[in-house]
């Protein structure tokens, strides 16, 4: 094998797997939000959820962008196996964030505000649901022919393990979005986040438990590589650590802090991403396609590995100089809350 495709392909799998982190983190908590303006209690509480979002949620989805325009560059095989594998995901996906964002506008204009408010946090629902079975259907893997192309069933991807993996992120996104309203609310509001912090913590140890005991068991291929020196020794120690950190992130929870608890939570997704992406390398199109195989040719790597190495940095600066300037509390002070 060329040695120069051999570490391109592995600097894009590291790059691809930093866009879908951030994603992930960013947009995580913006779909929590969404998801936790359903069980708002009042028009005033929700308008407070919406506003801590309002100068930020668009950044977020950059990511996403990003990450699928790099896919299709520097891995083109798996662009188009993996879209045409999880079409339906990824249409629920697609149309719950864009039918999100028009909620979010109309909500500011419309003088009803029911309606868009449900459509938001069902948008919000519906984009975390799809990713959460497409993040399902990847572990358990795509099949495929001996050239890479899909020749499963368009419903692959609907099954109970699946679904147990949706309902987890979607746990998961909650989790991270009460954890950022902590940060961005105060009184009442906030006591409220502190609660469903706690819950959704436990529901997505849960999830994750049963998760991590069921995949060795129903998947063959993973079970051969996670009890395989030195994967073995790694898988063991990151349940522990993930333990480890919900037990800080309770505790935190516990004594009313405001910002560790964000800290573990980001920790937390961190540590399962590590996990994930230690279970699916080498492969791109698990488990018969790695990224040597799907990777686009050495010339083309390159160009792109110099235009995304200055716009990581922009988008990153945009970023952090977006949440520095829009940072503090949402209050409203006409309600009290």
């Amino acid at each position: 094998m060329d040695p120069l495709l051999h570490f391109l392909a592995q600097v894009w799998f590291v790059i691809l797997a930093l866009f879908l982190f951030l994603y992930v983190m960013l947009d995580g908590f913006d779909l929590g939000v969404g998801i936790l303006s359903l069980t708002s209690s009042n028009e005033e509480r929700r308008t407070l959820l919406m506003t801590s979002l309002g100068n930020i949620w668009d950044a977020n989805e950059t990511w996403l962008v990003l990450m699928g325009g790099a896919l299709f560059g520097a891995f083109p095989l798996a662009y188009g196996t993996i879209l045409n594998a999880l079409y339906i995901p990824i249409f629920m996906m697609i149309f719950g964030l864009i039918f999100r964002a028009v909620a979010f506008e109309f909500r500011e204009q419309a003088n009803n505000k029911f309606f868009w408010n449900f459509a938001f946090g069902i948008g919000s629902l519906l984009a975390a649901l799809g990713q959460g079975f497409a993040l399902g259907t990847v572990i358990q893997g795509i099949k495929v022919d001996a050239m890479g192309h899909f020749i499963g069933s368009t419903w692959d991807w609907l099954n109970w393990r699946n679904l147990l993996v949706a309902l987890t992120l979607i746990q998961g996104y909650v989790l991270i979005g009460s954890t950022y309203l902590i940060l961005k609310t105060e009184g009442e509001l906030q006591i409220t986040h502190y609660r469903t912090a706690k819950l959704a913590a436990i529901t997505t140890l849960l999830g994750a438990i049963i998760i991590t005991i069921t995949t060795p068991i129903f998947y063959e291929s993973l079970r051969e590589r996670l009890f395989t020196a030195p994967l073995v020794y790694i898988f063991g120690a990151i349940p522990i650590l993930g333990l480890l950190l919900v037990w800080l992130l309770i505790q935190s929870l516990n004594q009313r802090e405001e910002r560790t608890p964000l800290v573990w939570t980001i920790l937390i997704f961190l540590l399962s991403f590590i996990g994930l992406g230690l279970i699916v390398f080498p492969y791109i199109i698990p488990t018969d396609i790695t990224i040597y195989q799907a990777a686009a040719a050495p010339s083309a790597l390159v160009f792109m590995l110099v235009f995304v190495g200055f716009l990581i940095p922009v988008m990153l600066f945009y970023n952090i100089y977006n949440y520095v300037v829009f940072r503090g509390k949402v209050v409203n002070h006409e309600e009290g809350y």
